[in-house]
């Protein structure tokens, strides 16, 4: 079997693989301080509450943005599973996709993953839409490259700053409101939020196709994405775990 950890800024996802077939998926919040021991506990109890057992783990590899974590989730996989650890990004990994950008350097990991991911399924130009805590827009060549992208403010962290800076506006729940136009101050925020988003995810993929000037396909992942997948007509495919599967197979890739 094999552990995939996908750290971002809010959530850390781990999901363990029993040959293709996802045998189990979990989310903790993202701590930087959290130590080896802490995920390794909490990690045994779920894998035990979903009939997993842990020594049937025999890889590990992560996607982080958050370079703290790196540390004790190595240990993790070392002390609690046996294995080392493959970091995507890491010196003398095989990404699987070449960054033909100003600096290859500056390009997130999970970006990197994601782009594989999908370019692997599609096989053509494509633009990954991830809603996470930066709504991230990846672009990437029909020959299979990692060419740019866009990043914007995630909804999530929208919504936060909006009640933070204005004292009469409450923190409300992210739903599709019945209406666009608000009869109410909920109302108003929860139409602003979503169809702004919606207009947002529009707006910028179809400037990129426009700048692209070829067919382009746009998949959309991350938490929210099934949310938004029912209000963006520009988003034409689903893929709610592109990362996790493209860990999955860039640890197979660097296996070879």
């Amino acid at each position: 079997m094999l552990l995939a950890i996908d750290v971002g800024n809010t959530n850390v996802v781990f999901a363990v693989f029993d040959g293709d077939k996802m045998a189990g998926q979990w989310r903790i919040s993202s701590d930087s301080r959290r130590t080896s021991d802490e995920y390794g506990v909490w990690l045994l109890q779920v894998m035990e509450r979903a009939g997993l057992e842990p020594k049937k783990v025999k890889g590990a590899v992560v996607a982080s943005v958050v370079p703290q974590t790196l540390f004790d989730l190595r240990m993790l996989a070392k002390n609690y599973f046996g294995c080392e650890l493959l970091i995507i990004g890491a010196p003398g990994t095989n990404c699987g996709i070449a960054a033909k950008i100003d600096n290859p350097r500056e390009v997130g990991a999970d970006r990197l993953v994601n782009a594989y991911a999908a370019w692997q399924r599609y096989k053509q130009a494509l633009i990954v839409v991830d809603f996470g805590t930066a709504t991230t827009f990846d672009v990437v060549s029909g020959a299979g490259d990692y060419v740019g992208g866009v990043i914007a403010p995630g909804v999530n962290l929208s919504l936060e700053t909006l009640h933070k800076a204005a004292a009469k506006l409450p923190n409300v729940g992210i739903i599709p409101p019945e209406k666009v136009i608000g009869t109410n101050t909920v109302g108003a925020m929860q139409s602003g939020i979503y169809y702004g988003y919606a207009g947002l995810v529009e707006g910028i993929t179809g400037r990129i196709k426009a700048e692209y000037g070829a067919p382009m396909k746009v998949i959309a992942t991350g938490g929210l994405a099934s949310l938004y997948a029912k209000a963006c007509s520009a988003i034409e495919h689903l893929e709610p775990d592109l990362t996790i599967f493209g860990l999955k197979a860039l640890y197979e890739l660097n296996q070879k």
